[in-house]
C-alpha cells in the first residue's frame, strides 16, 4: 500500500453532471486499485445506493457507471494518503481553489463534498454545517454530506442514507 502513497486517482466526471461528489482525498485504496472510495469499510457505494442514486450497490471498480446517472466523483486534494490528517491546511486551500475552478468549468448542477470538515478547511468556512450551503460557484449549488469513512460512526449508515436522499431529492435525481 506504501507504494500508493501520492498517486493520484482520475476523476470520474463529465459536464453537466446532476451531482459532482468530491471525497476529502484518495485512501491508499484508491490509488492502489485507481478506483474512489475503494477501502472495504467506506460507506460511500452502500449509501449512494441506500438513498436512491443508483438503482443497485456498485462495486468500486464500476465507478464508470457513475456517469449514466449524471454522478461524478472528484477529490478536494488529489495526493493520496492513508489518513486525510497527513493533509495540509495549505494543501486544502488550494485544493478548494482547484475545485472551484473545475467546478466552474464542468457546471454540475449540485458540488456534494462528503465531509464537513473537508468542506471548512478548503472553503474557509469555519461554521458550515452538513446539508445545502449558501456558496455557490457559479450556478452550482453546494450540499455538504457526512464523510462516509468507517471511521466516521456517529453517523450511521442509514442516517447517512438519509443527508443523501435529501440531496438527491434536491438536484431532482430519479429514485
Amino acid at each position: 500500500m506504501e507504494a500508493a502513497r501520492d498517486r493520484l486517482v482520475p476523476d470520474v466526471v463529465a459536464d453537466g453532471l446532476r451531482v459532482l461528489f468530491c471525497g476529502i482525498n484518495p485512501g491508499l485504496m484508491s490509488a492502489a486499485t485507481g478506483h474512489h472510495f475503494a477501502r472495504p469499510g467506506n460507506r460511500f457505494w452502500p449509501v449512494l445506493h441506500l438513498s436512491g442514486f443508483t438503482p443497485r450497490l456498485l462495486k468500486p471498480a464500476e465507478q464508470h457507471e457513475l456517469l449514466s446517472y449524471g454522478l461524478g466523483i472528484t477529490n478536494v486534494v488529489a495526493r493520496a494518503t492513508a489518513r486525510a490528517d497527513e493533509l495540509s491546511a495549505e494543501e486544502y486551500v488550494e485544493g478548494g481553489r482547484l475545485l472551484a475552478e473545475k467546478v466552474a468549468r464542468l457546471r454540475p448542477g449540485w458540488l456534494a463534498v462528503v465531509g464537513v470538515t473537508a468542506y471548512r478547511a478548503a472553503f474557509a468556512d469555519r461554521t458550515a454545517k452538513v446539508g445545502p450551503q449558501e456558496r455557490t460557484i457559479g450556478g452550482t449549488r453546494i450540499w455538504v454530506l457526512p464523510n462516509p469513512s468507517g471511521l466516521n460512526a456517529h453517523w450511521t449508515p442509514a442516517t447517512m442514507a438519509e443527508e443523501f436522499r435529501r440531496l438527491r431529492e434536491a438536484a431532482g435525481a430519479p429514485g
